[in-house]
């Protein structure tokens, strides 16, 4: 079986091969000169085929209700409604405080987090999981997310590599060596490589790999952003009251006597936050404060009254993060109910929940003394609250919010429920042999009905441009192992090579199976290669089963094209172009040869 195998890759090439290969040529050379999107060169490539007779029209379209198409719509909400519920945020807060601002620490520890989750779970699904909380986390750092996604991205495609059960070739890998009479691998039996193949992934973008990232632009938080055109408002600072004074400090004495926006209190030093405080709170012993206001003003007020100044936010970091408040600009419409009350009558803080900070009016900003002024239509208010209070405010139209509120309000009560679907879906990828897009569909479906999250945010959380991307590809990668065309490239280039030593066969299968990958399923890569691997490593010196395992773990070297579905599904959120995989994946591939060739030789 195995020498007619081997013969049946070198017959001559047919028409349909022709096609197929030259609609992949046109499709990678459309891909690096990016004349048109991906999504759309997709697209092409899924009418293409049926108009050039290589599949019928309904064969070219099953890409749409593929296996990876359903289980990458489904992980993309069932990660959305981990991050509605606040589960993804707690889990990377102990990482946020660790890596503080540098990106060094944040590439480490967050790409080395997603490799982990990723080695027991598919690379997508770590991935979808992480990505609200990475985009939070560039605008907490300041790092641009197109410095982040990319090697995150990678590290989930590398941290596949690290068990047995990591990516689908490898999972199939010991069915498809068992006709062959060889051994079968272990769960960790393929863990050295993969550590090292994670470990030099994460290297190469903290070494120097990070200037091959379009640079990007930092995403600020948007509280920041609209603070800066409010220049006198100033900044966010927290202070601790002294324990040891009696004397009787109100909230209102901090806002008016100092121009200080108490925004935040909490009287048992970190516990009970309110947010905001009433103006006639009073500030007992030991209090913590968040407060908005100039550095100047706030180190006077200090002096006189005894406070602590923090060098950064501590107890109200979670609650004045990006995720839970943040400032918004309203304006005050002609049918406003608010129209000729003051703003002290208004009670945003007791009524709504919101701290104003600054009243604009003909051109004319109050800072602080704009409690006895009547509202007028088109006056100014600027607040700070949390999201929900804005989101609560808003159908009742008495002011207009400027901004588009597009912040999710949390809802961890639900937690409990989006953490159970996913483990319902977990149990059935690794306890059933239901298809993977069943498992997984199943859990985004228990996050619906359990409220978790309503059917139209999970429509608007995903990413059509990655769904039409994938399927457009998929029947590409079929018509290349139906035609033979596949089988065909690879068996030339086993023959070019003749007898090299072991770890050159190695090194050309890698190589080979990345090639193939990259066009090709990495399931659909590995079904080609393994059988043809097996057969002629005997001939030329090497292990059989370490030619099986190269092809497996190269299957996991998709970094060149966003052809991945890692790559794709991190494409537009990350604003990345096809030329910036090429430039960040190209040295990653090499390097990925040359760790897997030199590790299959020593450890094996």
């Amino acid at each position: 079986m195995q020498t007619v195998l081997a013969s049946a890759t070198l017959g001559p090439m047919t028409m349909d091969m022709g096609i197929v290969l030259g609609l992949v040529a046109l499709t990678v050379l459309l891909f690096l000169t990016e004349w048109l999107r991906v999504d759309v060169v997709a697209l092409l490539v899924m009418v293409a085929l049926p108009l050039l007779g290589i599949m019928d029209g309904a064969e070219a379209f099953r890409g749409l209700a593929g296996n990876a198409v359903i289980s990458i719509i489904a992980v993309i909400i069932m990660g959305r409604g981990l991050d509605h519920t606040g589960v993804i945020s707690q889990l990377m807060r102990p990482l946020m405080r660790l890596a503080g601002r540098s990106r060094s620490r944040i590439t480490v520890l967050v790409a080395g987090t997603v490799a982990v989750v990723s080695s027991f779970m598919q690379n997508v699904g770590a991935a979808a999981l992480f990505l609200p909380a990475i985009r939070r986390l560039s605008r907490h750092s300041g790092v641009p997310v197109s410095r982040l996604l990319m090697p995150v991205g990678f590290s989930a495609i590398l941290g596949g590599t690290v068990t047995l059960v990591g990516s689908s070739p490898l999972i199939m890998l010991n069915d498809l060596i068992q006709p062959f009479g060889l051994a079968p691998f272990g769960l960790f039996s393929v863990t050295p490589v993969g550590l090292a193949l994670v470990v030099t992934g994460i290297a190469f973008f903290v070494l120097g790999g990070q200037r091959l990232l379009p640079a990007g632009t930092p995403a600020g938080e948007q509280g920041e952003d609209l603070m800066a055109w409010y220049c006198d408002l100033g900044c966010m600072h927290e202070l601790r009251a002294p324990w040891d004074k009696n004397e009787e400090l109100y909230v209102q004495d901090l806002i008016d006597s100092y121009c200080i926006q108490v925004v935040a209190l909490s009287q048992k030093g970190g516990r009970d936050v309110l947010l905001p405080p009433d103006r006639a709170m009073r500030i007992a012993p030991g209090a913590v404060l968040a407060v908005i206001g100039s550095p100047a003003r706030v180190a006077e007020m200090a002096a006189k009254h005894g406070f602590t100044v923090k060098s950064e936010l501590d107890v109200f970091a979670q609650a004045m993060s990006d995720e839970e408040s943040g400032v918004v600009e309203a304006l005050v419409p002609p049918h406003s109910r608010f129209i000729g009350m003051t703003v002290a009558d208004i009670r945003f803080r007791h009524n709504h929940l919101m701290s104003p900070l600054a009243v604009t009016r003909n051109n004319q900003t109050r800072y602080c003394d704009f409690w006895d002024m009547v509202v007028h239509a088109g006056d100014s208010i600027l607040m700070h609250g949390r999201w929900e209070s804005f989101h609560a405010m808003r159908p009742r139209r008495d002011v207009l919010f400027v901004q588009s509120l597009d912040h999710e309000v949390l809802h961890p009560e639900k937690a409990g429920v989006a953490v159970g679907a996913f483990v319902l879906s977990t149990g059935l990828v690794l306890a059933t042999d239901l298809a993977l897009s069943v498992c997984l569909m199943t859990g985004a479906v228990a996050m619906i009905l359990g409220r978790v999250l309503t059917i139209d945010e999970a429509y608007r959380g995903v990413d059509w441009r990655t769904v039409f991307l994938l399927a457009g590809l998929i029947p590409l990668g079929v018509a290349m192992e139906r035609t033979g065309a596949a089988s065909w490239l690879a068996g030339h280039i086993m023959v070019m090579i003749g007898q090299p030593a072991p770890w050159v066969f190695l090194l050309v299968l890698g190589a080979l199976s990345t090639v193939l990958t990259l066009v090709v399923s990495n399931v659909g890569a590995v079904v080609l290669l393994v059988p043809l691997a097996v057969d002629m490593a005997s001939a030329v010196g090497a292990d059989p089963r370490l030619a099986a395992l190269a092809v497996a773990l190269a299957a996991s070297n998709s970094f060149l094209l966003p052809t991945h579905q890692v790559n794709a599904l991190y494409m537009g959120p990350g604003g990345y172009r096809s030329l910036d995989f090429v430039r960040a994946g190209l040295p990653l591939s090499v390097l990925f040869l040359v760790v897997l060739t030199v590790m299959l030789s020593v450890c094996y």
